[in-house]
């Protein structure tokens, strides 16, 4: 049981790889120059309570950016609010100008059935009508005598 395996047995010749990391070259430090202040800060002593002495520069507070102000309400709410107005705007006209064609078509027709029934009348007075004369012959028939289904004029 304690025997080395075969397999294991092929990798004891196998060459072994050795990699060595390069070094990292330090980076080449840049020639400072010095730079005079603008003006040499006042030095300031502060003694405390117990007797002890703290001297030191006196810093300037930080002064912080100036905060814009804000509209109360957003310019995208207000673009949406106005688009929302000219909907409803263009809505009204457009119910609007229905309601205007539908009554247009109801008058149009109302004049059609109009002429229809008036145009129906004339033709029908004309045809039915008893008096006038149509031209053709007119035959009165006074004293006609029928015998034997003969007509004798």
């Amino acid at each position: 049981m304690n025997e080395p395996t075969r397999h294991l047995a092929a990798y004891d010749t196998a060459a072994v790889e050795v990699h060595h990391p390069a070094p990292i070259m330090p980076a080449q430090a840049m020639p400072l120059t010095a730079v005079q202040p603008q003006g040499i800060p006042a030095v300031a002593s502060i003694v405390l309570p117990d007797g002890r002495v703290v001297t030191g520069y006196a810093l300037s507070p930080m002064q912080p950016e100036p905060v814009t102000a804000k509209p109360p309400v957003s310019r995208a709410a207000v673009n949406i609010a106005l688009g929302g107005v000219g909907f409803l705007a263009v809505c009204g006209g457009l119910f609007l100008l229905t309601a205007f064609i539908t009554a247009l078509t109801a008058l149009i027709t109302q004049l059609v059935i109009l002429a229809a029934v008036i145009i129906g009348g004339f033709i029908a007075v004309q045809v039915f009508s008893a008096s006038g004369h149509r031209g053709g012959t007119t035959v009165n028939i006074r004293k006609a005598v029928i015998k034997r289904n003969h007509f004798h004029g």
